[in-house]
């Protein structure tokens, strides 16, 4: 492809980046309400987490199989389908009667969460490789939809007098956009045979660097993924805010760290997203650590800087997928995907037991920074101190 881009290039990114959006808004308003249902049903630290992980976890494992399908079926039937589907749940919840129903349906609704590698294999054949950490970097900036559901889900329980309407009214946007982007969006056109499932997973085997940028997914996404759906709940317990107020401050969190996202696969594109990562993973061990302090101010310098390195790590990591795998993007998506996704799963699980054990969240933030210097550590003798391959090529 001699162009930066093909024909219809920029509709296509339109329409995978508000999908996407569409489809992270109601993957996360279980947890944009975890406040609500907890006094409703009266959670103790841990029940609250598992409410606000469950639907991390289908989202999570499978991406790996909705970036397969995407490979093989194209992103444009995988990704409306999805979308439709996500509305089933999201009604579902709206007459659930029960923290069991919740848990379940929570599990369900996490099918919205498996169309993040449909959008990244869909959007990068549309590209050059030159050019697709910048749109990647774009196409992520759905991750807004996130924002969408921590500010106006309360906003609108409050306006509609019932939490049970926030999600019809999600559901109906939902199945009305994979109905819009069924008929309206279009698959780049390719030469390559779709591959076998065995095929798809054989460079999973093969791959050592597939598996370490799935563990820097797992502290980038999922770091992301993991503080704002926690945010609500430490802004209320720890500062004791509002929901309302809570939810427009971790607004600002997930708006911060979208908006740094293509910022991260601009500067890929630019000097190589391994470099970018070494500062990602510096600023994220020492931010971390203001977290654990009490003072509204502290905690508030940690968390913004903490959504703009996890931003700008998103955006990095996305720009190495395509670059390594160009034949195989949605498969490695999928498996990189789904990492992120558990480390949006995990975390709030973990805060949850530190919280009941000490009765503080200071440990978690404590391991946050750990996992970062680790991931730091890994970066530089993978891609930093091998300087024939690549993007790390051009490093120093």
């Amino acid at each position: 492809m001699s162009e930066t881009f093909k024909q219809g290039a920029k509709p296509a990114l339109f329409f995978s980046t508000s999908a996407f959006a569409v489809s992270f808004a109601v993957w996360g308003l279980v947890a944009a309400l975890a406040p609500t249902f907890t006094e409703l049903y009266h959670l103790s630290a841990t029940s609250k987490s598992l409410l606000i992980a469950i639907p991390v976890l289908l989202g999570s494992i499978g991406r790996l199989f909705s970036g397969m399908l995407a490979d093989r079926f194209g992103g444009r039937n995988v990704f409306s389908a999805l979308l439709i589907f996500s509305a089933v749940p999201a009604i579902a919840i709206g007459f659930s009667t029960s923290y069991e129903q919740l848990l379940f349906l929570g599990l369900l609704i996490g099918v919205a969460g498996t169309t993040f590698p449909v959008g990244v294999g869909f959007t990068s054949k549309w590209f050059a490789q030159e050019k697709q950490g910048t749109a990647l970097g774009v196409y992520g900036m759905g991750n807004i939809g996130q924002s969408i559901a921590v500010f106006f889900a309360p906003v609108l329980a409050l306006q509609f007098g019932s939490w049970r309407t926030v999600f019809f009214v999600f559901a109906a946007v939902t199945f009305i956009w994979g109905i819009v982007f069924y008929f309206f969006a279009k698959d780049a056109e390719v030469t390559v045979q779709p591959k076998t499932l065995s095929e798809n997973l054989s460079v999973l085997k093969r791959s050592k660097i597939a598996w370490i940028l799935s563990l820097f997914y797992f502290l980038t996404f999922g770091g992301f993924v993991a503080l704002s759906l926690y945010m609500p709940t430490f802004l209320k317990e720890i500062f004791n805010l509002t929901p309302t107020d809570a939810g427009a401050r971790t607004a600002g969190f997930v708006v911060l760290a979208t908006l740094m996202r293509p910022v991260g696969g601009i500067l890929a594109d630019k000097i190589g997203g391994a470099k970018v990562l070494v500062l990602v993973f510096v600023a994220i061990a020492a931010l971390a650590l203001l977290l654990s302090f009490s003072t509204i101010t502290i905690f508030t310098i940690g968390a913004l800087g903490c959504a703009a390195a996890l931003g700008l790590g998103n955006g990095a990591v996305f720009k190495l997928v395509p670059q390594y795998f160009p034949k195989e993007t949605g498969t490695v998506t999928g498996l990189v995907g789904a990492f992120g996704g558990l480390g949006g799963f995990f975390p709030p699980l973990e805060v949850g037991l530190v919280k009941d054990a000490t009765g503080s969240y200071t440990l978690g933030f404590v391991l946050l920074s750990a996992f970062a210097v680790m991931c730091l550590v890994i970066n530089y003798f993978t891609f930093l101190i091998t300087r024939g391959k690549n993007d790390a090529a051009t490093l120093f």
